[in-house]
């Protein structure tokens, strides 16, 4: 009997609780986590300071990146990807990693209000030093006039979670 390998990945605002979550589901399927904010931390010190510039390095990774996730996955491992499905575009990227590895797959959306999040990210962000970058409620609003909520016609095995 063969075991398949899922593909997880996760759609919410920021300071929703998408690596919180993730971490749960790391658990629950005995998958492999990649976190996209370490690895740019990693990859990228210090050089993303807009979102232009997180579009840019967030693509190079994803690039190279994307046939290990493959790899995984085709050798019957599970991966969870703490990377923002937050738009079509970006969701594009993870249905070409599960159907080119003929993987299942699993979107999981946070659906949390604005008031949520912030009051979230004001809490995550306290202990940061001051001019720590993605922790303003106005960063937030010009990060979240980008999201869009999976619709039905993308296709997804959609999994949400209400937080209220």
């Amino acid at each position: 009997m063969s075991i398949s390998a899922k593909l997880i990945f996760l759609c919410g605002k920021m300071a929703a609780g998408k690596s919180t979550l993730a971490r749960e589901l790391v658990q629950r399927e005995n998958a492999v986590l990649l976190v996209q904010d370490e690895l740019l931390d990693c990859l990228f010190p210090g050089e993303i300071t807009d979102i232009p510039g997180f579009v840019k390095c967030s693509s190079r990774l994803n690039n190279a990146l994307g046939p290990h996730v493959c790899a995984l996955l085709s050798k019957g491992i599970s991966v969870v990807l703490d990377f923002p499905a937050n738009t079509k575009a970006q969701r594009t990227w993870f249905r070409d990693l599960f159907e080119g590895a003929n993987a299942e797959h699993e979107l999981h959306f946070i659906d949390a209000s604005d008031a949520l999040c912030k009051s979230q990210l004001k809490d995550r962000s306290k202990d940061l030093p001051a001019g720590a970058p993605w922790t303003t409620e106005a960063e937030f609003d010009a990060i979240t006039m980008y999201f869009q909520p999976p619709s039905e016609d993308e296709g997804f095995n959609v999994v949400r979670h209400g937080r209220a």
